[in-house]
């Protein structure tokens, strides 16, 4: 069967979209969003732990985050752009719940009354899908390794970028805060 000249036509067309969609325009979406939200990077490596976790940073701009630009109760990316990975060397401890050594992705669901962090086994290229507007995520929930509830706190002060450290005083803590909140997931041998 011959397949009509116009079929062909726009069979390279579809083609051609295709390729510079993925080798022009994402990359170029990717670093002009890296320009607003800023990767960061922070290690951990003390005691036993290796620890590490590349995150973008947007800021508050006036906005108010939790309940509305991040709305409760549903699942977020954590941060901007990719989606959070954390990775640690060794076996960790999530609040008493063991943690494998390897790289995840860390989302989260954020409460009025309580947040919840998972960590997913899965690390996507990006974290929302793009036909939703950034609104549903590209998490797998079935890839999910741990989930634990921890409780925010609120800050002296709101804070204008989104940040997340390693915290050692003592007990090492993962502590994600911006705007007006603040939480802290324990992290233990």
């Amino acid at each position: 069967m011959k397949i009509p000249k116009w079929l062909k036509i726009v069979g390279l067309l579809i083609i051609g979209l295709w390729l510079l969609m993925k080798f022009v325009a994402w990359p170029l979406m990717q670093r002009e969003t890296k320009k607003i939200s800023p990767e960061k990077t922070t290690t951990f490596v003390k005691n036993g732990y290796d620890l590490s976790l590349t995150y973008s940073s947007p800021s508050k701009k006036g906005r108010v985050i939790f309940g509305e630009l991040v709305p409760y109760d549903t699942i977020w990316r954590t941060g901007a752009n990719e989606p959070t990975s954390f990775t640690t060397k060794t076996d960790i401890k999530i609040m008493n719940t063991e943690l494998p050594a390897g790289s995840y992705s860390l989302w989260t669901k954020p409460g009025r009354q309580s947040w919840t962090v998972i960590f997913n086994e899965e690390i996507p290229d990006w974290g929302v899908t793009l036909m939703s507007g950034g609104k549903e995520t590209t998490r797998n929930p079935e890839k999910d390794v741990l989930q634990v509830e921890v409780l925010p706190k609120t800050l002296a002060s709101p804070q204008e970028n989104f940040t997340i450290v390693f915290q050692d005083t003592g007990l090492v803590h993962l502590a994600l805060s911006w705007d007006e909140t603040i939480i802290l997931v324990p992290i233990s041998k």
